[in-house]
């Protein structure tokens, strides 16, 4: 087993007690909670007659169902509307802070914890919600977790795991122009599959990570639980300090700031650190990568050509069939030129300022391709007011793209924010799998925000290094 690395030091710090189940019982530093798997655990909790063990450890928005166009009260969508009663309810009743719609606070729950600071190196974070994994960008060890986990962490502040192994995932070499951590992380998992993280959490390092911003490790770890880890994290350096020192937490507080920061180096994997497993990747060979089929590990580089059933694993085979078949794409051809319908900017994937700074710099002067319907969401309303005061709104729309309120939207599809029929949608969000997008017959090729872009523009996939010289940091 891993030694040394900062998942065994923080899981360490964490640990309350072995349980027989041979599980470890983990202290939460920081429960994120959410209007869609939260009011079972609340009901659960209520039932018992149990409160809420650590509200201040707690922190709760609205980001799945919200509608992203018409906010007003009650929510057009009945459901909808009674998830986010239930929601105020449960959290005022309990203590908890709410980033409620009026708070100016209101978003993804991946994108309001990193951006007020409650996210932290060397914290143990969980959330009712898959990509949880997001905030181990920051050195935190983050898991998804279910309802009745949720109830457990609710009423006790701990949760029981299973320790995993640690795979250190070394991406090497210099990113190329239009090469973003999207396209990194697509790769990773193609060259892993979808099944190979199980069992482990991934540590991801190498030059091509370490140069990357917060916002490009937030984005490659939020996909790793597309690659089957229970968890992936990248080690806190100077990058993830100065993000730290400028948000909520810390900016009045500069000498919290530096008590804090010894802890946070002290969890960084040591030098000599033990791994059960260690991958290499050349991050210069990457070229901007898309999906062909309907799982995120179906992808390929813009310029290769979609591959035959035949030639693959062949347990892989009948689903790259069926795959291909919902998809309409053909073995040997690329995805280049792919028609699409809808352009979906946003996700806890790609939803930050600087993923809609870079998509804003490409639509500048350009149109939205007439047979597109395309769309912006931002990840928060913080990102939102930020996008706004430099304009990039006002880009978007000159562009003819639609400017939405923040949420999880088309990601899912839980509010009105959906594929229609058989729409094609060029997506920066996680998953492509078969009515994810809302519609049984929707096909979602994903991508990144920029590549996204270039869909929107020109109506088809589109290789954005032959429409512009593009870097991407």
């Amino acid at each position: 087993m891993s030694r040394g690395t900062l998942y065994d030091k923080v899981w360490e710090n964490h640990k309350v007690a072995s349980l027989p189940t041979g599980q470890d019982q983990l202290f939460v530093g920081l429960h994120l909670v959410h209007e869609v798997t939260s009011p079972q655990a609340f009901g659960m909790l209520k039932e018992r007659g149990r409160t809420v063990a650590f509200p201040e450890r707690t922190h709760a928005t609205v980001d799945h169902i919200v509608p992203t166009g018409d906010r007003a009260r009650p929510f057009g969508d009945e459901a909808a509307e009674n998830m986010m009663a239930e929601l105020e309810e449960n959290v005022r009743g309990s203590g908890i802070t709410f980033s409620d719609p009026d708070s100016g606070d209101q978003g993804i729950v991946h994108v309001i914890g990193p951006e007020q600071g409650l996210t932290q190196p060397g914290m143990t974070i969980v959330c009712g919600d898959s990509h949880t994994s997001t905030h181990g960008a920051f050195g935190a060890l983050a898991f998804g977790i279910g309802t009745s986990q949720i109830r457990d962490v609710l009423a006790t502040g701990c949760v029981a795991m299973e320790k995993q192994k640690v795979r250190r995932i070394e991406v090497t070499g210099e990113l190329g122009d239009g090469v973003t951590a999207k396209d990194v992380i697509l790769t990773i998992i193609r060259k892993l599959g979808t099944e190979g993280g199980v069992g482990y959490v991934y540590e991801y390092a190498g030059e091509a990570i370490e140069t990357l911003g917060m916002e490009g490790r937030m984005s490659i770890c939020n996909m790793s639980i597309e690659g089957g880890a229970r968890a992936g994290y990248v080690n806190p350096d100077e990058t993830t300090y100065e993000w730290l020192r400028e948000t909520d937490a810390f900016a009045d507080d500069p000498e919290e700031f530096e008590r804090l920061k010894p802890y946070w180096e002290s969890v960084t994997s040591d030098s000599d650190a033990e791994y059960d497993d260690v991958v290499t990747i050349d991050g210069s060979a990457i070229e901007p990568t898309v999906t062909w089929g309907t799982t995120p590990g179906q992808g390929i580089g813009i310029t290769e050509p979609i591959p035959h059933p035949e030639d693959l694993p062949a347990e892989k085979v009948e689903t790259a069939r069926r795959a291909q078949k919902h998809m309409r794409v053909e073995p040997g051809e690329t995805m280049e030129g792919y028609k699409i319908d809808v352009a979906f900017l946003g996700s806890c994937t790609n939803a930050r300022l600087k993923d809609l700074r870079e998509a804003a710099a490409f639509v500048k002067g350009r149109e939205v391709h007439p047979d597109v319907r395309a769309m912006v969401v931002p990840g928060s309303q913080r990102v939102q007011k930020a996008a706004e005061a430099e304009g990039l709104d006002a880009v978007f729309k000159a562009a003819g793209f639609d400017w939405r309120e923040p949420g999880c939207s088309m990601c899912l599809g839980m509010n009105d924010d959906q594929l229609q029929g058989d729409e094609a949608s060029a997506s920066s969000s996680n998953r492509n799998f078969v009515g994810r997008q809302g519609s049984k017959d929707g096909r979602t090729v994903l991508m990144s925000p920029i590549m996204v872009a270039a869909a929107a523009v020109t109506g088809e996939v589109t290789d954005v290094r032959e429409m512009k010289e593009v870097t991407v940091a």
